[in-house]
């Protein structure tokens, strides 16, 4: 199973999110290249890049399963301030040429919100500034995210997707399925194989380049994005598990994007991360109902 978490670009940059990926016991791992609210980014140390390739060939960890996230400060979806639709074209660009700088070959982006616009307008938006963004000779390919639907989202269907990557000159892009948004889209997620069916009509089941593995706190069709743990959301452990050990999809990789857990039950912090004790009932295909007080007494 090809499957990892989100980890932190920090001061070593991709050898230290490496490393807190192989401390989850991972062979994957997604991360921006700086915060994802703000524009501010350090340059890239090579030094800590070759570390990386190195640790990376000693786990046999590939390329291919390394993603980047684009920070959620770009909207291509939004025209109405023109400087700031400009901005979020020209931002992507270079977060593109820090991913081909570290090898990174995946971006997921989030199509955006149209807020004023209506959908349709949204989704030209969209298109007209991803032509100006992608080209076919780049090594690092741009996927789109499969949204829930909260507010004016763009990508909450495949056909939008599809409407998406249909009007990009270049077929140097791809798809991210997020399993927490399409629950709250309104696909279910208990019917896995007959998603994937309608999915490879639409679009093409070879366009699926990384997974998101989130269970979901809200019902069917909800249109609200709330993550829950793996287990513990309105999928359950037994759709998740189904999802993840797809025979279709075994060489994508699968990354969970799932809560931090708090102290105590009490305590509204959330400080430690879930993902070594999920990655493991994944791997193991049994279900921990002690979860959170596992996690607990682990990081105490």
């Amino acid at each position: 199973m090809i499957i990892g978490s989100h980890v932190h670009f920090n001061k070593e940059q991709i050898l230290g999110a490496l490393k807190e990926a192989l401390s989850y016991g991972a062979n994957a791992f997604m991360l921006y290249t700086g915060a994802p609210q703000n524009t501010f980014r350090s340059d890239i140390n090579l030094e800590y890049l070759e570390e990386a390739k190195k640790l990376m060939i000693e786990n046999n960890i590939s390329m291919d399963n390394v993603i980047c996230h684009a920070p959620y400060i770009i909207n291509l979806a939004n025209k109405e301030k023109i400087d700031a639709w400009n901005f979020s074209i020209a931002f992507l660009k270079k977060e593109i040429k820090r991913c081909e700088s570290l090898g990174i070959k995946y971006i997921v982006l989030h199509p955006g919100s149209s807020v004023k616009h209506t959908r349709e307008e949204g989704i030209e938006n969209i298109i007209e500034a991803l032509n100006y963004v992608i080209v076919d000779d780049s090594k690092c390919m741009i996927i789109l995210e499969t949204m829930a639907g909260k507010g004016s989202e763009c990508g909450r269907t495949l056909e939008e997707i599809k409407m998406i990557m249909d009007g990009v000159n270049s077929k140097n892009i791809g798809v991210c399925l997020d399993t927490c948004h399409l629950n709250d889209a309104g696909y279910n997620m208990k019917e896995f194989e007959n998603f994937l069916d309608e999915f490879d009509k639409i679009i093409g089941i070879n366009k699926i380049k990384c997974i998101h593995v989130n269970d979901s706190k809200n019902e069917l069709g909800s249109h609200k994005d709330r993550h829950a743990n793996i287990g513990f959301g309105t999928l359950g452990f037994d759709t998740i598990l189904n999802i993840v050990n797809n025979e279709k999809l075994k060489d994508v990789p699968k990354i969970l994007e799932t809560p931090y857990i708090n102290k105590t039950n009490e305590d509204k912090e959330l400080v430690y991360p879930p993902y070594k004790f999920e990655i493991e009932m994944l791997r193991k295909r049994i279900f921990n109902p002690n979860l959170f007080d596992d996690i607990r007494k682990y990081y105490k």
